[in-house]
């Protein structure tokens, strides 16, 4: 990858592209537009996909390709929510709904690099009071290392003056081959239920995986039940859907997901502290995209969609004084 093709500028602010890897098998390259995770190799496997040059990335439709997605990951229900009694509005991005933190969320601006090693680097990015509609000044931080275990190690860092929203994740989409079809990739949830969608993707409620399309609890193909005939698949185009993690411990670093390249025998074990795993089987076919109609998935982990409008979900309302921390790994090895 050419790192020239990652360099311009937007509004005066210096686009780079800087790699890390380890000392043995993993290598990653990461722009600080979007904080955006551009290049990811495991034993010379491209195991993202991604764009060829930086300007791909700012043509329509919007790409999350590899970004670090905030304030709010994934769907806000009509673009709104209410906090201390205030409503707040939203840019409405999807539909009816507010996505990844809206047209001009954490994926679409410039962030500051402020510390780089041979193995890791650190972005920061703050956040205006009213930015998209949310309340507070926010200032988030994203660190990426390349372990000495083959891991992909992503740690996420907020504060805020007010209390906010804040749900942060990287968008990276995998194809554990290098490319071809990713309907074939065995996958792994650790999840015994899931949030079922209504028309606009937006959860109704958490419900057993258990007899559905949605039972990864034991390894099977991604595609094995992706063209059936249930409803949330039809909804979902296909896997649009949050899986809720088996955790013992909220906030304990635990095994989300397992996936297996079918060609490459790569295998990708994704850790997180966080309580929930999208799973997005890439149901589109755009041929402005670098990835076509499910060539690629993604483990997004993070918190539930819509949670500042639904209490019984885990809580994702960062206060002034509290630091919100968030861990997730992908680690990397070869199946026997």
């Amino acid at each position: 990858m050419d790192a020239k093709n990652f360099e311009t500028t937007i509004a005066g602010k210096e686009i780079k592209l800087v790699s890390i890897q380890n000392r043995k098998n993993l290598r990653a390259a990461i722009s600080n537009f979007g904080a955006r995770l551009v290049n990811l190799v495991y034993n010379d496997v491209h195991v993202i996909v991604s764009f060829g040059k930086i300007e791909d990335y700012f043509v329509p439709p919007v790409c999350y390709h590899g970004a670090t997605i905030g304030r709010y990951g994934n769907r806000i229900k009509n673009g709104e929510f209410k906090l201390h009694e205030e409503i707040y509005t939203l840019p409405v991005n999807n539909g009816p709904n507010h996505l990844h933190g809206g047209p001009n969320g954490f994926h679409n601006q410039v962030w500051e690099i402020t510390e780089q090693k041979e193995n890791s680097i650190s972005l920061r990015y703050h956040s205006k009071d009213g930015e998209e509609g949310y309340p507070g000044n926010l200032d988030a931080t994203v660190t990426f290392t390349t372990t000495e275990d083959d891991a992909l190690e992503i740690v996420y860092r907020a504060t805020t003056d007010a209390a906010t929203p804040v749900n942060l994740t990287n968008h990276a989409y995998f194809n554990l081959n290098g490319g071809g079809t990713a309907k074939n990739h065995q996958l792994q949830i650790n999840a015994d239920h899931y949030t079922p969608v209504d028309e606009t993707l937006i959860p109704t409620g958490i419900e057993p995986v258990a007899g559905t399309a949605f039972d990864f609890r034991s390894s099977k193909p991604i595609g094995r039940d992706i063209d059936n005939d249930e409803k949330q698949i039809k909804i979902g185009g296909g896997y649009d859907h949050n899986f809720v993690l088996n955790k013992e411990e909220p906030n304990r670093l635990s095994l989300a997901a397992t996936a297996i390249g079918d060609k490459s025998g790569i295998v990708m074990e994704t850790f997180t502290e966080e309580p929930g795993v999208q799973l997005f089987s890439a149901n589109f076919d755009n041929a402005t995209l670098p990835n076509s109609y499910r060539t690629s998935f993604c483990l997004e982990t993070q918190h539930f969609p819509n949670s500042p409008n639904e209490p019984s979900f885990p809580n994702t309302i960062l206060v002034a004084g509290q630091t919100f921390s968030s861990k997730t790994i992908y680690k990397f090895s070869k199946s026997e």
